[in-house]
């Protein structure tokens, strides 16, 4: 087995420990962004290199890959996770290495989402297909959205957008400060596959403009948190590998 593994690749001029340390990275991380860092990029440039082998790897423990050749990044998937487009009738017995987001971060990438999708039907993505956004923007969205807000605590809202950028859903190269608001980050495309179109259109479709009486406004926070929870269980029910910093 191993013998057979060394010739493969020694046929894409790549040592065992090469090899290795690129699985380690994946099954780490769960996701590779090669606009991330020069370690991502130098990673991900070996991953094409030994794609076959990787997918046939982790094939063995049905860990699945989407990628995504256009925007160059690559996320895995556990057994009985949705991917985009493919239907999949396995469930899992348990979580496994999936991950749960806090409400906090599902109402975030739901208002991500939802500035992603303005962008790319005005044609603002940018050629790695992101989009750049101020914290303030963000803020507006959430507002509208889901009638929330950013957490108001700096040290909250700093782990927040460290969990985000964890999960390659961002890329932010600031810290972020009490006044933050005309910041700017950049939205990956990868945020597509954590809220599905239609959570997002019944979430858009509600008039929050409108001042609504009391019984409104009751039922709306319903359905708003109705649309929520159906988003937190698409992102819990996607989500890959355990992420670190």
């Amino acid at each position: 087995m191993f013998k057979e593994l060394d010739l493969q690749l020694e046929k894409a001029g790549i040592s065992r420990n090469e090899y290795s340390e690129l699985m380690i990275r994946l099954l780490d991380y769960g996701v590779l962004c090669r606009d991330e860092s020069q370690t991502e990029q130098v990673l991900y440039d070996r991953y094409l290199r030994v794609e076959e082998l990787v997918v046939e790897y982790l094939s063995i423990l049905s860990i699945r890959i989407n990628h995504d050749a256009r925007f160059n990044f690559v996320r895995l998937f556990p057994p009985g996770a949705e991917i985009p487009g493919v239907s999949d009738q396995d469930t899992p017995f348990n979580s496994g290495m999936r991950v749960k987001l806090t409400q906090a971060e599902v109402a975030c990438v739901i208002a991500m989402r939802s500035l992603y999708d303005r962008a790319l039907k005005e044609g603002q993505l940018d050629e790695q297909g992101c989009v750049m956004v101020s914290i303030e923007n963000i803020s507006i969205a959430l507002r509208n959205l889901l009638r929330r807000t950013l957490p108001e605590k700096l040290t909250e809202r700093r782990a927040l957008f460290a969990r985000l950028k964890q999960l390659r859903l961002i890329q932010l190269n600031q810290e972020i400060a009490e006044e933050s608001q005309d910041l700017w980050i950049r939205i990956r495309p990868m945020i597509i596959h954590y809220v599905s179109d239609d959570v997002l259109s019944a979430l858009e479709g509600q008039n929050l403009d409108e001042e609504p009486s009391d019984e409104q406004d009751s039922e709306e926070s319903l359905e708003e948190k109705s649309a929520e929870e159906q988003a937190e269980a698409e992102t819990e029910g996607s989500d890959s590998a355990i992420e670190k910093e």
